[in-house]
This record gives structure tokens, sequence and C-alpha cells, in this order.
């Protein structure tokens, strides 16, 4: 038997998390190209059908649109909403063309496209500031206290009192880091630095797995290797020190993220485990079904998460545009039209089928395939 968020429950949740997220990524474009005197034709607060609009004394177009779950800025000088650049803007007056996007210097064009995922990242790092003044710090040593039997840090041939200096090179300072650095690594080979006895010894440890499931009925495999630290340590985080704290979990999510990615592209995790908007909206029912806490945690990764797909290299997304932009400041010219054209195309028709792939995975782990299959049997 397993909780279920309701229906209702899930579409409010993750309109709640994917509106203001999306608003939140436009907002900082838009405020950018403002601070550069670029004009803004129209700023959509979600997708569609227009519900209602107001033209402001700038000239924006600020639309209320049927589906909260997106939105979009137009600059001047854009032939689409994916700021893909026009012609038409060459033939306006020379005060409307200094208006435009295209007109201005590429390092300002460069920062408007950069501002949408750093004001994403900047969301979350106030969230997880918040939440380190509120919480305080983890700074547990990492440092073997116990040991399961038979597990792997056992059968690696650790020790009680082994100290974890580093895994794979990455430098470990807190025993919530080790946690972190095997969790997402189930049944994989790892190299660990340990200090024994004053002496720096490494210790190949294959990554034990556990599978879980939790009561919303979801299957997980996580990593583990057996180890157990001392009595948790917290500490006090005070105003001036919480930025900082926040953006170190911010670059640990991050590295994750780079990590999970680089695993599904060697084939060492499954592309199934890829999710899409249907898995999003099921785990922010689940999340908003655990109380307010966890839903605005799960609210800092998602805004996290959208920060770093927008800086992916893919033509469409941000990074495709800052791509371009690295290659007109290595080029001292801008990529040819045609180029850019069928970059675009090429972008839209890998992220429609990346779409499709990851909303077939996820009603394929809400089980509508074994469902049709038994109806058609």
């Amino acid at each position: 038997m397993t909780d279920s968020p309701g229906i209702v429950l899930t579409i409010v949740a993750f309109i709640a998390v994917i509106g203001p997220l999306v608003f939140v990524h436009e907002l900082g474009h838009y405020l950018v190209a403002r601070l550069f005197g670029v004009k803004a034709e129209t700023f959509s607060i979600g997708v569609g059908k227009e519900l209602a609009h107001w033209v402001d004394k700038r000239g924006t177009r600020w639309r209320l649109a049927a589906l909260p779950l997106g939105g979009y800025v137009k600059f001047a000088g854009d032939m689409n909403a994916a700021s893909q650049p026009g012609t038409e803007w060459l033939h306006l007056s020379p005060d409307e063309r200094a208006e435009c996007f295209p007109a201005k210097p590429l390092w300002q064009r460069a920062l408007i496209v950069a501002a949408g995922p750093a004001i994403n990242f900047l969301f979350a790092i106030v969230i997880l500031a918040g939440f380190a003044m509120f919480y305080g710090q983890n700074v547990t040593p990492p440092v073997v206290n116990t040991m399961i039997e038979g597990a792997a840090a056992e059968q690696a041939g650790m020790r009680i009192g082994d100290r974890i200096l580093a895994i794979d090179d990455r430098k470990i300072e807190r025993f919530d880091q080790l946690s972190q650095a095997v969790f997402y690594r189930p049944d994989e080979n790892a190299d660990f630095t340990i200090e024994r006895d004053g002496a720096v010894v490494h210790l190949p440890v294959r990554i034990g797995v556990r599978t879980e499931i939790d009561r919303f009925g979801n299957e997980y495999r996580i990593g583990l290797i057996g180890v157990q630290s001392p009595a948790s340590e917290l500490r006090d985080v005070s105003l001036i020190e919480a930025p900082g704290v926040a953006i170190e979990r911010t670059g640990a999510i991050v590295r994750l993220m780079v990590s999970t990615l680089g695993q599904v592209i060697s084939g060492r995790r499954s592309l199934d485990e890829l999710g899409g908007p249907l898995k999003i909206a099921q785990i922010s029912g689940e999340q908003a079904g655990r109380g307010a806490e966890q839903f605005i945690f799960f609210m800092a990764l998602i805004s996290i998460n959208l920060g770093f797909i927008n800086i992916l290299p893919i033509p469409m997304l941000d990074g495709g545009h800052l791509l371009f932009y690295g290659i007109e400041a290595i080029a001292r010219k801008p990529v040819s039209p045609v180029v850019q054209e069928w970059a675009y195309r090429s972008g839209l028709a890998l992220l429609l089928s990346l779409m499709l792939f990851v909303t077939f995975n996820d009603l394929s782990s809400f089980g509508v395939w074994k469902g049709l299959s038994g109806l058609i049997g």
C-alpha cells in the first residue's frame, strides 16, 4: 500500500514549481536586457492561448497565457521567442535599431543570455542559504566509527578509525560529503584515499547497492559502503557565512548532475532513469505531501536543474547561444545565418526527441504500457 498525493495536489504542486522558476529565468534575461537598453517586445507568463495582456510604458506586451508551465521574452530584433536573430531590425530607424538585441556588443548579448541560468542558480542559492541558517551545517568528520559486517567497506579492508580523505581525487572533509559521493554510484569501483595511523592508504572499493522503495512506491538503487560516523556535529551558520555554504552546496549538486550525465552517456546508468515533465509533476506532488520544507528544497533542486540544462551547448537553449557567441568572439565575425538555422533546427529536433523519450520513460514508470498490454492481451 503506497501513499498518493492525489491528482489535484500533483497538478497544483507542479504548476507551483515550474511556473515561478520559468518566470524567474525569463526575468533574468529581461532585467539584464533592460539594463543594457534592449527593448523587450513581449514577456509571456505561460504559453499557449493568451488570456489577458497589458502594455507598459516601454512598449513591452506582458501577456498571461493559458498554460502556466513556461514563458518567454522576445526582444526587439529577434526572429522568434528563442532569440533567433532576424533581419527586419536592420531596416528600422537608428533610434529603434539601438534598442534591438542584435545591435548590442557581443559581451552584452552574452550577459543577457547568461542571466537566465544565472538567476536560477541565484534563486536556489537564496533558498539553500536560508536552510543553512535555519538548520546549521553538518560538520561531522568523515571518520569510520562502525562498519556493517560484510559490506563494501569491510570487504575492501577499511578499519574503525580510518579517516576518508578523498574518493577518486574528490576531497572529502565531512561525513555528509562521503554519503553524497557514494549515494549515486551503486555497484561502481572507486579509489578511496584513507588516513590510517598517520599514513595515507589507497583502497579500491566496490560500492554496494541497496534497493529502497519510498512510501509513494518509487523504487531507487542507491550506493553505500556500510560505514557509520560518530554522533552528528552541527554548527550554526551566520548570515555572512550562509551564501558561501549555499554556493558550496549548489556546486555539489551541479557536480552530481555532471557525474550522473556522464554515467548515462557512458552507459553506467540506464537511460530508463531519465525522467521528464510527468515525473517532475509526480515528485512535485510527493514533495508537497511531505511538507513545506521538502517542497521548497525541491524547488531549489529544480531551479539548479533548470539552470544547468540551459547552459548546455545545445542550439535553442541559452548554452547554444553562448556557444555561437564564443565562436563569434574567436572568429571575429558572427556564425553564418545558414549554419545557425541548421543548428537551431537540429537543436529543436534533439530537444523534441529527448522530450518524447523521457515522456515514454515517465509513462513506463507509471505502468501505462503494462496496463495497455494487459488490455490488448
